[in-house]
């Protein structure tokens, strides 16, 4: 359905003609414009502090078990981090610290994050998201 088809619904327009002239563009541009500042003002990613990749790679000694030295995992069931968004990767560590992020991995992953300062997984996500795919 378009979003105009949308916008009629929730405005209430009795019909498609009456608002037709509005297009789906302004709509398009309106939403990802909310989808975009929802993502930036996520609390998370505001609070990631600038990675220090070198760092990173010093700190992601234990990660390596399950991801791999350059984040390509050797097992099927452990995600790849290698060339991730760097913000990505942060705000999944933060999930899993917080005890945001469950499932059958969670708890052993809340416990990997539990040692580590915000600074910490800042550098290990832009370590992983600098190694190249």
């Amino acid at each position: 359905m378009h979003l105009s088809r949308l916008y009629t619904l929730k405005c209430g327009a009795k019909n498609w003609a009456s608002v037709k002239h509005f297009g789906d563009e302004p709509l398009n541009n309106l939403l990802g414009s909310l989808l975009f500042m929802a993502v930036v003002s996520s609390p998370a990613a505001a609070n990631m502090p600038e990675g220090n990749s070198e760092l990173g790679m010093q700190k992601a000694y234990t990660c390596q078990f399950c991801h791999g030295a350059t984040g390509i995992s050797p097992r099927d069931d452990y995600p790849n981090m290698n060339g991730q968004n760097a913000e990505y990767l942060f705000d999944a560590m933060m999930a899993y610290k917080e005890g945001n992020r469950d499932g059958a991995m969670g708890r052993l992953m809340k416990q990997q994050m539990s040692v580590l300062n915000t600074q910490d997984m800042a550098d290990i996500a832009t370590y992983y998201a600098e190694q190249s795919r």
